[in-house]
């Protein structure tokens, strides 16, 4: 069974836009699937990359353009200036990390429904309380916010030295063995790789 490492950030409209379809994909070949929430501003600066804040307007206008493409290109709306963007992500990768670890809910659900929070929903997934709407909404007790500090807070940073030591330096990414699939637009690579 092959092993699809996602390197996520619940923050990232890339990650929003490409909502099921890795886990679609994952499915489809019998993959297993091991979320990796990271810190991802983090892994930008480890990795050469410039903070939005940071870039050239050029760079800052193509981007709204390409996500205003993808929305209508799948059909999921979008806000491209969300009331809370930029959050706290670790709350919410917190919880998707215990969820990942307690199973019984519906991984995709709760990622897309984080992501969707701020995208689609203006909510400040840095909320405790919209982190347990999400676990709710996807199967998963919304106590998990209050248990495993500890080890999310451990495994969201050995998520970054993992995502470091396997090439990665954006999100979302997937990587395969050694093989790397950086952007929602690449996931059409990704579905061919499994295929073989």
């Amino acid at each position: 069974m092959a092993r699809i490492d996602y390197f996520l950030s619940p923050i990232s409209p890339w990650v929003y836009l490409a909502g099921r379809r890795p886990f679609d994909i994952a499915a489809r070949h019998g993959a297993e699937m091991v979320l990796r929430p990271l810190d991802v501003r983090a892994l930008m600066a480890r990795t050469g990359g410039t903070a939005l804040p940071d870039r050239h307007e050029s760079r800052k206008s193509w981007r709204l353009q390409e996500l205003a493409r993808w929305s209508a290109r799948l059909e999921m709306p979008i806000t491209l200036h969300p009331r809370h963007f930029p959050t706290n992500t670790a709350p919410a990768s917190y919880a998707i990390i215990a969820a990942q670890s307690a199973g019984g809910g519906d991984l995709a659900a709760l990622v897309t429904g984080l992501s969707r929070a701020i995208w689609a929903e203006e909510r400040d997934i840095a909320e405790d309380g919209v982190i347990r709407d999400c676990l709710s909404a996807a199967g998963f007790d919304p106590a998990l916010t209050d248990r495993g500090l500890l080890t999310g807070a451990e495994t969201y940073a050995s998520n970054m030295e993992a995502a470091l030591g396997a090439g990665v330096f954006g999100v979302p990414s997937w990587v395969v063995g050694d093989q790397v699939f950086w952007g929602q637009d690449r996931l059409d690579f990704l579905d061919a790789h499994l295929a073989g």
